[in-house]
């Protein structure tokens, strides 16, 4: 199974850009795989935010159409998410598994913080 280890969460100000990435431990099983990028805001559910297919298609949540855009390098296996114009709602642990996810293949996450 591929590990997959999120960084470059921060602390930005509302209206401010980010962008974080997603680095899986074998290139090829990355490069078929569906992705997707998931976030769990304090007290909430874990969701999704942006999903990827190997084919290259895209899908995103309604709540970050237009702000977020999903992006994929599988010659270096890595999984991005550019986020722009970010609010303090967006504010959650970032993760990225598959998609659909698989429960063994959850990593640390990393935090993204918006103040207002």
């Amino acid at each position: 199974q591929v590990q997959l280890v999120e960084s470059g969460g921060d602390l930005v100000q509302a209206g401010g850009f980010l962008n974080i990435s997603c680095k899986a431990s074998n290139r090829i099983i990355f490069s078929r795989s569906n992705l997707g990028w998931y976030r769990r805001a304090p007290g909430k559910d874990r969701e999704l935010v942006a999903a990827t297919a190997f084919a290259g298609s895209f899908s995103y949540a309604d709540s970050v159409k237009g702000r977020f855009t999903i992006s994929r390098d599988n010659s270096k296996g890595t999984l991005y998410l550019q986020m722009n114009n970010l609010k303090p709602e967006d504010t959650a642990v970032y993760y990225c598994n598959y998609y659909p996810p698989l429960r063994n293949a959850w990593g640390q996450g990393t935090q993204v913080t918006v103040s207002s």
